[in-house]
């Protein structure tokens, strides 16, 4: 009987496993560029790389956080500037921001998963 509750809960916990990813992880489109962005674990935090276009392999920043609310650093790559970034997710859509003025201004858009 323990060895069965025991491969039981293993099986759970890998089941389980792939829902407590991070819902930031994953490539999402930009869609007034057309670019794809790819967010993944790099350290503690998650790093946003270009897939496609002009910049791809380049770096738009870096964001921490977990579940629908992640916060760091964006670069605007056609600018070359840097922002304070924020994202929310919900779903499949991410509102990805970058703001100026200890965040009070914040421009953005909504990016959508692929």
């Amino acid at each position: 009987m323990k060895t069965s509750l025991l491969a039981l809960a293993v099986a759970v916990t890998m089941t389980a496993t792939p829902a407590l990813a991070d819902a930031i992880v994953g490539t999402w489109l930009r869609p007034s560029t057309g670019t794809l962005v790819n967010f993944a674990p790099c350290g503690s935090n998650f790093c946003g790389i270009v897939r496609n276009g002009e910049y791809a392999g380049q770096s738009i920043g870096t964001l921490s956080g977990s579940g629908s609310n992640y916060n760091g650093q964006i670069t605007d790559l056609a600018e070359g500037k840097t922002y304070r970034g924020k994202a929310r997710i919900s779903g499949n859509t991410m509102k990805l921001q970058g703001c100026v003025a200890g965040g009070l201004i914040c421009r953005g858009e909504d990016w959508q998963r692929q």
